[in-house]
């Protein structure tokens, strides 16, 4: 069943490029990142939960939490951090969408 995901910290394509690359590794070539709305979608196949349960923790490791994670102000700003990095791997290592 494909599901989005409301994802905070992602801004641009830099950080699509970095969600889809570590994504695809369990999820392939079917990662979508919707940079057109806010919050921004992310929306992939899920099989069973253990997927989500990857994808959650993925996502996070990267510095992208789901929107409505409760995370503390030192947490959230690890995140921020974490996703600057993230986004700056993402601009000059690019992957082609779908």
């Amino acid at each position: 069943m494909r599901k989005s995901f409301a994802i905070d910290n992602i801004r641009c394509e830099g950080c699509a490029n970095t969600i889809r690359r570590a994504l695809s590794e369990h999820f392939g070539n079917n990662v979508e990142v919707d940079l057109s709305v806010v919050p921004r979608l992310v929306t992939v196949e899920i099989g069973d939960p253990s997927d989500e349960e990857l994808l959650i923790s993925t996502l996070r490791k990267l510095g992208y939490p789901l929107i409505d994670d409760e995370v503390n102000s030192i947490e959230g700003a690890v995140m921020k951090g974490k996703s600057f990095i993230s986004c700056a791997v993402g601009k000059f290592n690019p992957t082609k969408e779908k």
